[in-house]
């Protein structure tokens, strides 16, 4: 059995930034993993404890995602 490896594309510090990250990439066919968004939403101040809300594609994925998020200006590119 493979793991896949998820890397970080994009981090925000407000749930609705993140979500509309993540629905911009599954709209393309990305794979996406949204990490620390239920912490974030549980504790006041977590997301930024944490360092952001997290978007993750699978490691092979990550260049094609990053070009496309780069496509448009977004204030939460990471990178």
């Amino acid at each position: 059995m493979t793991l896949m490896k998820f890397v970080t594309v994009s981090s925000a510090f407000n749930p609705a930034a993140a979500e509309l990250v993540r629905s911009r990439l599954e709209a393309n066919g990305f794979l996406v993993n949204v990490k620390n968004e239920t912490a974030a939403l549980s504790m006041d101040g977590y997301a930024m404890a944490a360092g952001g809300i997290l978007v993750q594609v699978p490691e092979d994925q990550a260049d094609d995602a990053r070009t496309l998020l780069g496509s448009e200006d977004s204030p939460t590119n990471e990178e």
